[in-house]
């Protein structure tokens, strides 16, 4: 669903002082909102069609750390400006803050104004470019889990994130009670995203102490992706402003289950459901077959697109609804990949090995790119398992640790003549800098191992 203002609204709304301020916002390689704030006179007048902003922002990490090996930029180049085009098409109201509208940019480069290849929204936009080529659009849906916990965001740092504990003391998947408890952060939540234009359909509670799950209707790649993105920073936003904190940390406590964002995905064409067959096993139609054979065959490949830091794998083990197989099943939460919609139009392909840490527009642009292939190579889709596939050791396991996931990502064919070499590589780097980084960390498992005993 696109923004759900208009040139002419927002004038309007300027004009009566309902409105004051315009994000101005790029999403960076995190999947996280970067921009300015523009005083809405000004970003009418003179910005609305462009404004700029450093390249760095496509080449830093978790911590806006400047790392080098990045072709694209650097130190020697001079960190230059990018262009940011706003894409008027999400241009929206933003109800949680006072008197502000939001748009969402295009990168382009500032010498050429052609489109940066390594920005996240233009890596999903090639994707479903190479779709409408072939005739069909996409359906994507993603699920948000994070935790919420007690005092702000500063408080919690002050304390070097030591004390941290739970908004609620209870496991409270699907409990309407104690989920009740929360109510003063996820129904302003639920219905501020809506009066931006985000069409969510429900929270929950989820199977862990103040865990949440936030569920928003689907929508084509691009659309689906914009939602989660915006639903991500509101959640951070309105969780702040009520002296709470919320994490999207796949895994902040050993012992604890952890966060995910399950993907669910379909291919339509002309308005029919292409991954639906009436006369199939599971109603699963041949395209779909393929498509799904793709997800599965290329899930490694992938992985550093569902699963790009280190902790994103520490959520991995089983008996925590986390998966650690990439084989698909019918209606099974314990596989990679599981079958929705059995014998229906809304019949789907969830992907569950994503985290809560993922970047939608590369994670997307990534499923996508597999399925595609699975198509192209015409690729036959294996027997579904069935029980349980933790126990289950002739099961192709996910990549266990982000080392293992960025050689893959560094040999993948696929996705090189999917996404070009440059943007592989560029890729590669930012998951390579995060393990160089953690290798020079001392932990506090390592001190309180061995600051005595070796």
């Amino acid at each position: 669903m696109p923004g759900n203002l208009t040139l002419e609204t927002l004038t309007e709304m300027a004009a009566t002082g309902e409105i004051d301020t315009v994000l101005v916002a790029l999403v960076d390689m995190q999947g996280r909102l970067m921009g300015k704030r523009f005083h809405v006179q000004n970003f009418l007048d003179h910005s609305v069609e462009e404004t700029h902003c450093c390249n760095y922002l496509l080449a830093t990490d978790l911590v806006m750390s400047t790392p080098d090996g990045y072709k694209a930029t650097s130190w020697e180049a001079g960190y230059g400006d990018y262009v940011m085009r706003p894409d008027l098409s999400t241009l929206r109201h933003v109800p949680w803050l006072e008197g502000t509208a939001m748009v969402i940019c295009e990168i382009l480069d500032h010498h050429h104004h052609a489109p940066v290849p390594h920005y996240p929204r233009a890596m999903l936009a090639a994707q479903e470019a190479r779709l409408v080529e072939m005739g069909f659009t996409s359906a994507m849906a993603t699920e948000l889990e994070f935790f919420l916990f007690e005092k702000d965001y500063r408080t919690n740092q002050k304390e070097g994130y030591r004390a941290l504990v739970p908004f609620n003391g209870h496991n409270e998947d699907y409990n309407l009670f104690q989920t009740t408890k929360e109510e003063s952060i996820m129904r302003p939540l639920r219905n501020h995203l809506v009066g931006a234009g985000v069409p969510v359909e429900n929270t929950k509670g989820e199977a862990e102490l103040g865990q949440q799950e936030l569920n928003i209707r689907y929508a084509g790649a691009m659309d689906c992706a914009d939602n989660h993105t915006i639903a991500k920073h509101a959640t951070k936003e309105i969780a702040w402003a009520n002296g709470v904190s919320a994490t999207f940390l796949p895994k902040w406590k050993a012992g604890m289950v952890g966060s995910a964002s399950h993907v669910h995905m379909s291919l339509w064409k002309g308005g029919e459901a292409s991954f639906y067959d009436a006369n199939a096993p599971h109603g699963l139609s041949e395209l779909g077959r393929q498509f799904s054979a793709g997800l599965l065959k290329y899930a490694p490949d992938i992985m550093v697109f569902l699963a790009p830091y280190v902790n994103s794998y520490k959520r991995f083990a089983p008996g925590t609804f986390a998966p650690t197989k990439t084989v698909w099943s019918v209606d099974n939460r314990t596989a990679g990949f599981r079958l929705c919609g059995e014998g229906t139009k809304g019949v789907r392909m969830e992907c569950r090995i994503g985290g809560s840490d993922m970047n939608p527009y590369l994670a997307q642009a990534a499923l996508l790119a597999a399925g595609i292939a699975g198509i192209n190579e015409k690729l036959e889709l294996s027997d579904p398992v069935s029980g349980d596939v933790y126990a289950d050791d002739g099961a192709q396991e996910v990549p266990r640790t982000l080392r293992d996931a960025m050689e893959t990502l560094k040999a993948s064919d696929m996705l090189r003549a999917a996404f070009g070499d440059d943007v592989v590589d560029h890729y590669y780097r930012a998951a390579e800098w995060e393990l160089e980084e953690f290798d020079r960390a001392v932990t506090d498992w390592e001190i309180e191992r061995g600051f005595e005993r070796a």
